[in-house]
Order: structure tokens, then C-alpha cells, then sequence
């Protein structure tokens, strides 16, 4: 069958392709274009038999959003995964990805995938992680074939991509004991990577492999999401040798990829001081050519604890504004614990309006429509269609409404009651001349009716 990428290169649209023409409005020609030459991703597992909703990831689409969710060692709780699950397909997370790391991993993986129909990830090395626990009461002492066939089962089972690790090899683990990070590495998938090989004085097998993890990758067409085991933890870390030489590295994996039919996208950071978020963008993408870029965050600051997903907000509308393709969220919960259902709510409505803010910039004259919609609708004080459009109608309603306020459109909200702009002066709501035969506004009404 060949992948999205290989079908793109013969010429032949797919049905994954023709869907996402028709959701983006792009061109369906030109978008073939894009995912033949790795511009565009359409992450979408054959071995996958559910139905799901695919998304393109790339070059002048939408700014996509992804929600983490998954165990930990010291909490396994499925059901509560599977709501997460849920509530982040009902509030319009694109991908989803699986990381857990404590529990039955196969089992977890694989009710995860049928609870949320959407592009989903996972990160195969956390599976090789608990299986050294489960087998050996060591995770260290897995062997390189259990690297490997963590990445297999995951692509047999239907993951449209994975995070792979594979940029950190022996000679950068050797010099992360020499730099000395003031955050360290923080990366679960890293630090579990390095520790391996600096045990064992012995390559990284998803880079030593990294060719037959392209034939395993090209049967099932999963695609790589190539990891940053390195990304700064500390704003004080950033862009340092550790961090900038994995990204040479994925940099050529990259291409290794791309010549064997594999779609690629590349995660960056992470933690990064305001002034360099924009030059993070310039550089990856100097690097890694014109492919899909997916960052965590990235976080600004470094005191946000049980704010995260503000700080990072701030950093993910900066990179979408720039060219980051996909965006990480993170939660309120984000260094101090698993987060619980309501927070991975809130890290993905504060993530999907950062990819709108990124997508003003990047394709204004698509995404504007929506800011242009929800201002008629404010300035005729139609609420009804304003909380409709808003990125959460649930709050929207739940606060335009809490003091009572179930008066219908045309009346003005407690914040400005009669100072209402749009009642103080009418003509503000009149944007056509034809519209200055349209009824009195009610609250001109009855302050009529107050002076008769």
C-alpha cells in the first residue's frame, strides 16, 4: 500500500490526503506536493482499523494541538485515562498521546486507542522502560532487541506516530556527565536512553537501528516523531551544545527518513527565555529543512508552578506565529503532579487559543473568520451566537449567565448594564446603512416606556 508519503510521490491522492484538502481549503495538488516532499504530515497507521479523524500537520495549515495523557509508576488509574481521553477529543484536542510508563502498557495502549479517535502517539521506549521493571527489577537492564520491539508492537497495534529518541547518541551521553545543566535533562525518554548507554558503553539502538526502524515505520506508514532528549529544562539550559547537537543529529535522521518513504515531524523544547523563542523556530527549521516542527510549550519562566499552562501558552502562540506546526500542551498540573481530567481541560482550551493566536499570523485570512464572526455577533449583543463561537461555550454560558442574566440577546451583560457601549451609542451596531432601519435596541425600549 506505501505510505502517505509514497502514494504523494506516485501521484496517487489518498483518501487521508483528499480529507484534509478539503478541511484545510489548501489545494489538493499543491498538498500532494507537500507530503511528498515531507512538508506535510498525515499521520495515519494502516494497521489501524477504526475510523478516526486525520489531520495534516505542516506547512500553511492550522496549528494543531496535542494532549498528553497516560500513567505513571506511581499512579495507574485507566478509567480516569480513558475520561481524560474523552475530554480531550470533546474539546478539540487533534492528537493525543500515550505516555505511559507504570501499569499494564499494552493493555493501557490499547483502550486508549479505541477511546479516543483521533491522530494518536506514544513513546516506545517508556514501554521498553516497564518492561525491564516487570522482567528484569531493573529497567537498565533491557537489551537493545527490547528497544526494538517496543517500537514494533507499538506500530502493530495502529499508532499513527511515535516519539523516538534517537538523536542522543553514545558521544553526546558522554558529554551530558561533562556540561553542566542547571536543570539537567528532563526528558523521561532522555535520561532512560543515556543511562542505557552509558551502563553498557553501547549505542543508542534507535540510532544505531534507525534504517530498520524505517522498514517497520514504512509497512505500517507510522510516522517519526523524532524526539528532543535534550531540550532544556531551565530557561537557564537553553540552546546550549547538548541541545543544538541532537538537533544536527535528528537533522540527518531526518533526511535518512525521508529517502526510504517515512513521515517525519521534529520535537523542540522545552524551556525557553522569551527573547529566544523566535530564534528556536529560525534555527530548527534552518536545520531540519521545511518539516513539521512540534514543540512543548515552550515555557518562558521557570516559576509558574500550578500555572504552566499560561507560561507555556505564552511560548506556543510565539512559535505558531513563527511556523511551529504542532503544539505540546501542558497543564496546571505540570511539575508537581499527574494531571487530573479538569486540567487536562484546561491545558487544551489554553493551547487551542494559542494556536489561533500563532494562526492570526501565520494564515490570517482563514483563521480571522472566526474573530470576525464572534465581533458581529458582540456588537449586535447577540449572545446566543457569541457564547456559540466561543472556545469554550460551556464557560461562556456558565459566566455570562451566574448572575441570573437569562434575558435574551439584544440586552447588555453586568459588567457595563445601561454604560453598555453598544446601548449608549446604537449607531455602533449599525454596520451597514441599510442597518439603520433595524428595531430599537430593548433597553432603548424601556427607558421609553420609563419616561411615558
Amino acid at each position: 500500500m506505501g505510505t502517505q508519503m509514497t502514494s504523494a510521490r506516485r501521484g496517487i491522492a489518498t483518501d487521508e490526503m483528499i480529507q484534509v484538502a478539503k478541511d484545510e481549503e489548501i489545494d489538493l495538488d499543491l498538498l500532494m506536493q507537500r507530503v511528498a516532499s515531507g512538508s506535510i504530515i498525515i499521520p495515519r497507521n494502516i494497521a489501524r482499523s477504526q475510523r478516526i479523524k486525520v489531520v495534516g500537520i505542516g506547512r500553511d495549515l492550522k496549528t494543531k494541538v496535542n494532549v498528553n495523557i497516560g500513567t505513571s509508576t506511581l499512579h495507574q488509574d485507566l478509567d480516569e485515562e480513558v475520561s481524560k481521553a474523552k475530554v480531550a477529543v470533546k474539546y478539540g484536542a487533534d492528537t493525543i498521546m500515550d505516555l505511559s510508563d507504570g501499569g499494564d502498557i499494552r493493555h493501557i495502549r490499547r483502550t486508549l486507542l479505541e477511546a479516543a479517535p483521533i491522530t494518536f502517539g506514544t513513546v516506545p521506549v517508556y514501554q521498553a522502560y516497564a518492561y525491564g521493571v516487570q522482567k528484569y527489577k531493573n529497567p537498565l537492564n533491557i537489551t537493545s532487541d527490547d528497544f526494538l520491539d517496543a517500537f514494533e508492537e507499538n506500530a502493530k497495534d495502529g499508532v499513527d506516530y511515535t516519539t523516538i529518541h534517537s538523536g542522543i547518541t553514545k558521544e553526546i551521553a558522554n558529554r551530558v556527565l561533562e556540561v553542566k545543566r542547571h536543570g539537567g535533562i528532563v526528558s523521561k525518554g532522555g535520561t532512560i536512553t543515556a543511562a542505557w548507554m552509558l551502563k553498557y558503553n553501547k549505542e543508542n539502538p534507535y540510532y544505531e537501528h534507525f534504517d530498520y526502524m524505517c522498514e517497520i515505520a514504512s509497512k505500517y506508514d507510522v510516522t517519526f516523531s523524532l524526539g528532543d532528549a535534550l531540550r532544556p529544562g531551565s530557561i537557564l539550559d537553553s540552546h546550549d551544545e547538548l541541545q543544538i547537537a541532537e538537533m544536527i543529529n535528528v537533522s540527518r535522521l531526518t533526511k535518512r527518513a525521508h529517502q526510504k518513504g517515512v513521515q517525519v515531524m521534529v520535537e523542540g523544547p522545552g524551556h525557553v527565555p522569551l527573547n529566544e523563542v523566535t530564534s528556536n523556530v529560525r534555527l530548527a527549521k534552518s536545520l531540519v529543512g521545511d518539516v513539521p516542527y512540534y514543540v512543548l510549550g515552550p515555557l518562558v519562566t521557570d516559576i509558574a508552578a500550578g500555572y504552566d499552562h499560561i507560561a507555556s501558552a505564552i511560548g506556543a502562540a510565539i512559535s505558531a506565529a513563527e511556523g511551529v506546526d504542532l503544539l505540546c500542551y501542558l497543564t496546571p498540573a505540570e511539575h508537581l503532579a499527574l494531571p487530573n481530567t479538569e486540567e487536562v481541560k484546561e491545558g487544551l482550551i489554553a493551547y487551542r487559543i494559542a494556536a489561533h493566536a500563532g494562526d492570526l499570523v501565520k494564515i490570517r485570512e482563514k483563521a480571522i473568520r472566526w474573530d470576525r464572526e464572534i465581533t458581529e455577533a458582540r456588537r449586535t449583543l447577540n449572545w446566543e451566537r457569541q457564547i456559540a463561537l466561543s472556545i469554550n461555550p460551556e464557560e461562556a454560558a456558565r459566566i455570562h449567565n451566574r448572575e441570573g442574566q437569562h434575558q435574551g440577546n439584544n440586552v447588555p451583560c453586568t459588567m457595563c448594564g445601561g454604560a453598555c457601549v453598544y446601548i449608549m451609542l446604537p449607531q455602533q451596531r449599525r454596520n451597514k446603512e441599510t442597518d439603520a432601519k433595524q428595531e430599537t435596541p430593548e433597553a432603548e425600549k424601556i427607558e421609553a416606556q420609563q419616561r411615558n
